[in-house]
Formats: structure tokens, C-alpha cells, sequence
């Protein structure tokens, strides 16, 4: 109990003094939250006070300000480690391959030792220590929190306004089944999970198309959950308000529709409240990743559908400027930077082009918290390189490409990848351009290197730089 105090007084502490800084990074399935941790804790470790040429744009490794970097025990006990080693084993394999995906929640230490500059602390303390904090979630986790507002019947409803399309046709199976089930029967466990199991693989196959709003997001990726009855319900998507009215006033306690709602509202209050109270609610800075390349090769529903994903995904977080008691009792957002992922999938021309893609999919989100004063950053990056830009001459013209493995066939090939659209294309624009970009192995780690990235000092000078 004393040692607990003491980290508790300590953490207090190191908040007051602005020396603990908590980094939520999350993103969509395969947007590279594994590959933008790893990358970011070996740019950092690879700082030292001789040659920092793999950050140009991160001011404080450019100007030697950070002395040393090191992984510290993080301070709760509960959340499994960053796997950071096995994925630099599985960079440095021959032939080198991407990390393992996220799978569920995992956390990250950092102690950065660095040399005070023109401030008030550096005529107090020459040197101080700032401790990072880094949090990686499942994107699909985090597309639940929209659940706290909504009761069964409103989950459903939202549910129903975006099954059209690509969804209406995967989800026509399983609402059949649901059709045919008396819903003030008496409930079948057996039924029920059977049906469960059709939703879930609805909504795996939904992913498999390219779109990207999932809920509820444990069903893909349960975690502790796996088999759980908490995990064993689905919308009831097909109800009209009449039938809804009835099977309310009847109110049978063992029945389809009260087991529904039962397990609907346990999910909501045990899993996805206390998911967001215990992690959601202490977060400073905030990084959403999104691969706005890949779903470019599906479809525009595959493409609205990411754009829906990603305004849910920050609609529940803290936002606003911190100052000394938020830092102590409840911390803010005061910093949120929008990641366009593989940048290294196309050629360097097309960067602006992706980041005003990026723009355009969260556009809504991005102007409410540039309203309430958040300094807001949009960006495109590659983590981890797995393509080089080459020039290459062809007819007598000199133009961009790419050289890289590819990942279907393995084959190291130079190729045009084509242009980038700014801005969402209307639908006929869609009709007549088809989209494919590559995808690429990641390029072989040199032992002792830092892992080769594009932009990642933009983006530490962006979260970090006001600390040194």
C-alpha cells in the first residue's frame, strides 16, 4: 500500500510539473499503430549528442537539447508491455517482415533526459526528465465509445441508416435469420450465440471489403472477451417503431428482445465505459492513423465508411488547452495530429494530395476542435520505409517511381503508382477510375541503425518540441 501511495504522490508530482506527457495513438484495422510505436520509441532511442541526421525536423535532437533516451517499467502493472523487441526481431529477419498487428490494449515508457533551455527551470536545474507515456488501442475498440450515448433501440437505428450498399448485401444473410426469430419467445442460449456468430462474421466480412465502421469493435477483436456472453447479442436492425413499442410493453424478462437489450446495456456500462474511464479520460496528446491509400482499391462506400470511422473516433475524447489543475486531476487533449499512413506507397509529388485527402475525410471533426483552440496537425507519413523514389527514363522522359518488394508476389519491382486524388471523388468519378496501390514489404533493418522512416521528426517536433 505505501509503495502504491508513493507512485501515486509521485505521478501527481511529475504532472504538476508538466514532466509526464501521455500519448494515445490509435487508428483503423491496418492503419500501422504497430509500425508508428515502434518506429517512434527507435527514433528516440537512436538520439545521442553526436550525430541525430535520422531527425533533421525534430528541433531538440538537431540541437542536441536531449541528452540520453531510455525504456523505463511503465506504472501500471496491468497493461501488457509494448512489444518493441520482437518487432525490431521481426524488421531484422532476411527477408525482414511487418510486425504483428495490434491485437488489444498495450503501453510504453520513456524516460527523456534532456538540457533546459532559455527558461525559467534552466537557472534552477540544468538538466530535467521527461516521462512519456505511449498507449496503443485497437481503432475498432475505440469506435464503440459512440455506444455510451445511445440505448439499444438508438444503436439499432444508426445501425439500420448505414446498412445500403456493399453493407446491405453482406448483412442480408443474417438479418434473414434475425427476421424469422420470435423475439418475445422465450430466449435460447444456443440460438443466440449461433446468431451472434452470424453477426460477427458479417462484420468480419465487412472488413474484409475495406469498410471500416464496425461496432460493436470487440467482436473482431474480443480479446479477454473471447466467448463471453457479454459478446453474444446483435442489432435488431429490421424493427419498424410499431414493433419496437410492442415488444417493449410486453416486457418479458426471458425473452430474444429482453436479452438483447440486457446484454447490449452490460456491454455498454462494464466494457466500454470502463474502457474509456480507465484509459480515455488521461490522455494529453492524440494521434488517429488512417491508410487513405487501401481503401481507394474497394470502393466509395469502403471510402465513407472510413470517414465515418474516423469522426467517431475522437468524438468522445477530452479537448481543451491544459493548465495546471487539468494537468493534476483531468487531463486534456491540447494537441491532435491526423496521420495519412505509407506515404512510401506513392511517389513524393503526390504528398500534398494525400494530406488534403486526409483533410477532406475528417474535415468535420478537424474544424469543431480547431473551434475550441486545439492545435491540430494533418500529415502524412511512412514509419517504416518499405519503397525507394528512383527517376526513371522512359521515351525520353524523366519521371517518379517507386522501387520496392511487393507484397503478393515478393518480387522487387519499380513501378508508377499513379495519382493521389485531394479531395473525395464523386460517385461518377468512381465509376470510371480504378485505384491500386501496392502494397510493400518493409526494407531491411541494418543492426544498429534507426529504423528508416519519411517524416517521423514532423511528427516528434509536433507532439514533443514545446517540451524541450
Amino acid at each position: 500500500m505505501l509503495n502504491y501511495l508513493k507512485k501515486e504522490v509521485n505521478e501527481i508530482i511529475n504532472r504538476g510539473l508538466d514532466r509526464t506527457l501521455r500519448i494515445a495513438v490509435t487508428g483503423l484495422s491496418r492503419s500501422g499503430k504497430t509500425a508508428f510505436i515502434t518506429s517512434l520509441i527507435n527514433q528516440l532511442l537512436h538520439i545521442n549528442r553526436v550525430d541525430n541526421a535520422h531527425l533533421p525536423l525534430f528541433e531538440a535532437a538537431r540541437s542536441q537539447s536531449i541528452i540520453a533516451v531510455k525504456r523505463i517499467h511503465q506504472l501500471n502493472l496491468s497493461i501488457p508491455r509494448f512489444d518493441y523487441e520482437n518487432n525490431l526481431k521481426a524488421l531484422a529477419q532476411q527477408p525482414p517482415t511487418w510486425p504483428q498487428s495490434t491485437r488489444g490494449v498495450s503501453e510504453t515508457r520513456l524516460a527523456i533526459r534532456y538540457q533546459h533551455q532559455d527558461s525559467l527551470m534552466s537557472y534552477l536545474k540544468e538538466t530535467g526528465t521527461l516521462y512519456l507515456d505511449i498507449f496503443d488501442y485497437p481503432g475498432e475498440w475505440l469506435l464503440d465509445l459512440p455506444l455510451l450515448d445511445l440505448n439499444f433501440q438508438e444503436w439499432s437505428q444508426e445501425l439500420f441508416r448505414l446498412n445500403y450498399g456493399q453493407r446491405a448485401s453482406l448483412s442480408s444473410g443474417w438479418i434473414e435469420k434475425v427476421k424469422n426469430l420470435d423475439l418475445s419467445a422465450v430466449a435460447d442460449e444456443d440460438i443466440l450465440a449461433q446468431l451472434s456468430q452470424d453477426y460477427t462474421n458479417y462484420l468480419l466480412e465487412c472488413k474484409q471489403k475495406g469498410l471500416h465502421f464496425i461496432q460493436p469493435g470487440r467482436f473482431v477483436l474480443p480479446g479477454d472477451l473471447e466467448g463471453a456472453p457479454a459478446l453474444q447479442f446483435f442489432p435488431l436492425i429490421h424493427l419498424t417503431e410499431e414493433e419496437w413499442s410492442a415488444l417493449k410493453n410486453r416486457k418479458q424478462s426471458n425473452s430474444y428482445f429482453s436479452l438483447l437489450n440486457q446484454r447490449y446495456e452490460y456491454y455498454r456500462q462494464n466494457v466500454v465505459k470502463s474502457f474509456y474511464k480507465d484509459y480515455f479520460s488521461t490522455f494529453d496528446r492524440q494521434v488517429i492513423l488512417a491508410d487513405c491509400l487501401t481503401p481507394l482499391n474497394h470502393s466509395q462506400q469502403a471510402f465513407l465508411d472510413m470517414q465515418e470511422g474516423l469522426q467517431q473516433l475522437f468524438k468522445n475524447f477530452h479537448y481543451g488547452k491544459r493548465n495546471l489543475l487539468h494537468r493534476l486531476f483531468s487531463p486534456q487533449i491540447d494537441k491532435l495530429m491526423f496521420i495519412a499512413t505509407k506515404a512510401d506507397h506513392i511517389t513524393s509529388d503526390q504528398l500534398p494530395n494525400l494530406i488534403s485527402l486526409m483533410r477532406q475525410l475528417v474535415q468535420e471533426g478537424g474544424r469543431y476542435v480547431e473551434y475550441e483552440g486545439i492545435e491540430t496537425e494533418y500529415t502524412a507519413i511512412a514509419a517504416i520505409r518499405a519503397t525507394q523514389q528512383v527517376i526513371v527514363n522512359q521515351n525520353g522522359q524523366s519521371f517518379r517511381a517507386l522501387q520496392g518488394v511487393r507484397s503478393s508476389d515478393k518480387q522487387k519491382v519499380i513501378i508508377y503508382p499513379g495519382t493521389v486524388p485531394n479531395r473525395l471523388p464523386p460517385a461518377e468519378f468512381w465509376q470510371k477510375q480504378h485505384f491500386d496501390f501496392d502494397q510493400f514489404e518493409p526494407q531491411p533493418l541494418t543492426s544498429g541503425e534507426s529504423i528508416s522512416h519519411l517524416r517521423m521528426d514532423a511528427v516528434l517536433q509536433f507532439l514533443l518540441g514545446d517540451k524541450f
